[in-house]
């Protein structure tokens, strides 16, 4: 436990504490409970909400106890943008989303022995308060000046912010005191966005005349192109794989900038120093290999969709490229990975290769695929086409359906046959 801090540290995670060197003989002294929380904005986590998931998972595999707070409360009010008023949803879609995102957190830590996890949801506490009681119990603590002086709040003062939104605050301020008061809950972190409400509940319960409590945040994930982390051309990269194929999702991190790898191994990555060390090296030696890159989507994948979809993945990435079997994917994972590539439906009777290269957008003309047809450049299903005027017989469409086009050694492209 002793050193947890340092390996935080040297991992990036820490940007915000309230005392680090408190901090570091809180978790010293012995198992402590800790809660991160999430809101039901969507159906689904994303790829940015790993930074909480997987620093969550760190704290337990030290021997701490995680609370994951799920906002069934927070979640129907919305925490201040700079930009603008959040929509609202409607509470029976909040309760379907807050099922569905604690059903996606439970695999991350685990929930036996000594330090086992806890699903919590604020509504638990929240929902039965009445607004007398909010604002005699809670809202007496916050001095307005303090609420006005938050970045976000200041930003939106120009613009206008409603009550509803202002009033956030308390309400995770007020979680953080309900999880120290009914699970002994001693330290929270979360996003660095988070900060301002964070240190409102540490205060908030000094307040009150409990605690003392710790906090720290972690950093902004960023990208070194200036897009934002975790969108792809799709949008953005969910966890569930209804939503985001696990194909895509390991794509994501299989594609990540080398001058992203290492910052991104650091924060995601449960590997050594040493082993994250030597990935570093082979990046820096051999970039083309993707080493790096590789490693941290088999990982990751791994630990949101398990090891055998892991598999598959890995299994349709090498086969896409004529490295592997393409009979032995599962339907499911080929379609999959050709939706990623471009895939387009042919109804009725298979069009010439020629057609269908074109169709596809691997080339722009007939032309240009007979051309590419006689250079040698053209496979269908990794078997090389050498007739400008090749068709396709039915028994060889994958599972009955899917044709897997190529042009060259990297770009291919899928045909499916739908009645």
């Amino acid at each position: 436990m002793t050193d947890l801090i340092d390996d935080l540290q040297w991992r990036g995670l820490i940007q915000d504490s309230t005392d680090l060197d408190e901090l570091r003989a809180h978790l010293a002294a012995g198992p402590a409970t800790y809660y991160v929380g999430f809101d039901p904005t969507a159906a689904s986590l994303h790829v940015g909400n790993l930074m909480q998931v997987v620093t969550a998972r760190r704290l337990q595999l030290a021997g701490h106890r995680p609370l994951l707070l799920v906002g069934g409360a927070t979640g129907q009010i919305g925490d201040p943008k700079e930009s603008s008023e959040r929509t609202l949803n409607p509470t029976e879609v909040i309760a379907g989303w807050v099922e569905r995102i604690r059903a996606q957190l439970a695999p991350f830590v685990t929930y036996t022995g000594e330090n086992a996890a806890t699903l919590v949801n604020n509504l638990d506490w929240t929902g039965p308060m009445s607004v007398i009681d909010f604002l005699r119990d809670v809202g007496k603590h916050f001095p307005v000046n303090r609420m006005l002086a938050r970045e976000v709040v200041k930003a939106r003062l120009e613009t206008g912010i409603s009550y509803t939104e202002f009033s956030y605050q308390l309400m995770q301020a007020h979680d953080y005191f309900e999880l120290h008061q009914r699970h002994g809950c001693s330290l929270q972190f979360g996003g660095s966005d988070q900060w301002g409400n964070i240190t409102a509940g540490v205060d908030y319960i000094r307040r009150r005349g409990a605690g003392p409590v710790q906090a720290f945040t972690t950093p902004l994930v960023t990208k070194s192109d200036g897009t934002k982390f975790g969108k792809s051309e799709g949008g953005a990269i969910w966890l569930d794989p209804a939503m985001t194929s696990p194909y895509a999702f390991y794509q994501f991190w299989v594609n990540t900038d080398d001058r992203d790898i290492s910052r991104y191994l650091r924060y995601f990555s449960f590997r050594t120093h040493e082993e994250i060390h030597a990935l570093e090296k082979e990046t820096a030696d051999r970039p083309a290999a993707r080493a790096a890159q590789r490693a941290l989507a088999e990982e990751l994948t791994t630990l949101v969709h398990g090891a055998e979809e892991t598999a598959q993945v890995i299994a349709a990435s090498q086969a896409l490229f004529g490295r592997g079997s393409l009979v032995e994917l599962a339907p499911t994972t080929l379609r999959s990975a050709l939706v990623e590539a471009g895939l387009i439906e042919v109804r009725g009777e298979l069009p010439p290769v020629a057609a269908m290269l074109r169709d596809t957008g691997l080339v722009s003309s007939l032309n240009e695929a007979r051309r590419a047809i006689a250079e040698g450049g053209a496979y269908v299903n990794n078997e090389r086409v050498t007739d400008g005027e090749a068709t396709v017989a039915q028994e060889s469409l994958l599972h009955g359906r899917f044709l897997v086009l190529r042009r060259g050694k990297r770009t291919f492209a899928g045909v499916e046959q739908v009645e």
